[in-house]
């Protein structure tokens, strides 16, 4: 599809493969330094994007954080951070979630049809919501942020959203980091859930890079013939 933007998904996960225990307190998978890796690859992003679940759940601020990489941005005509993108179902999101409530630039919501209208109203002045017809289909959300001028999307979570975007063939690389220690739980969050991925014992992902943070691994794999190596 030449008319969706290059798309990045970007995840951290233990060695059994979770993105965060049972507990209601967030699990810190990365370091330092692989976060501030993760702030260069948001401010080269023209979007970022998350499920309403993880808007729920981890409370995300979405932000560039290092103030030289916002002033780059605003240097090139761009808002200090990205836009911020999530995608609804039931529209059961609170306006004074961090996605919300911080960073000044625009954010949007793509909901279903039958919960536009009261979304709508409830993030009203604080976000604009999107008719995402009646499945929100992950295809025709990537192809209207194109329309928009998204040319570079990275996406955030959760195994959901990641599950949707791998298995529809959406993804052109994934930026995997794995942390050096097992959660353990079968009742946590999973990177991925069921489906059918393109890639399987028969036809492997291709590896384009390893590299040791710490002690954490990045692992970044080339999903598409559109994947850069920059």
């Amino acid at each position: 599809m030449a008319d969706r933007p290059y798309t990045l998904l970007s995840c951290s996960v233990s060695l059994d493969g979770y993105l965060d225990d049972a507990t209601k307190h967030r699990l810190l998978l990365s370091n330092d330094a692989d976060l501030d890796r993760v702030d260069e690859v948001r401010a080269s992003c023209d979007a970022i994007l998350v499920g309403a679940a993880t808007v729920r759940n981890d409370n995300p601020r979405l932000l560039v954080r290092t103030k030289h990489r916002q002033d780059e941005r605003i240097a090139r005509g761009l808002p200090p951070s990205p836009l911020k993108v999530t995608i609804t179902e039931k529209g059961d999101l609170d306006a004074c979630a961090n996605f919300f409530a911080t960073g000044d630039g625009a954010k949007l919501v793509y909901c279903t049809r039958a919960n536009f209208n009261v979304t709508a109203t409830r993030l009203d002045g604080c976000a604009t919501v999107i008719d995402a017809g009646d499945t929100a289909d992950m295809a025709w959300v990537c192809s209207d942020l194109h329309a928009r001028g998204v040319h570079r999307l990275m996406v955030e979570g959760g195994g959901g959203i990641h599950t949707q975007f791998l298995t529809e063939g959406l993804a052109d690389e994934l930026q995997l980091v794995i942390a050096p220690f097992f959660v353990g739980d079968s009742q946590a969050r999973r990177f991925v859930g069921d489906g059918a991925f393109p890639w399987n014992e028969r036809s492997r992902a291709t590896l384009a890079e390893v590299r040791p943070i710490g002690d954490v691994v990045l692992l970044r794999y080339a999903l598409s013939s559109r994947f850069r190596q920059d």
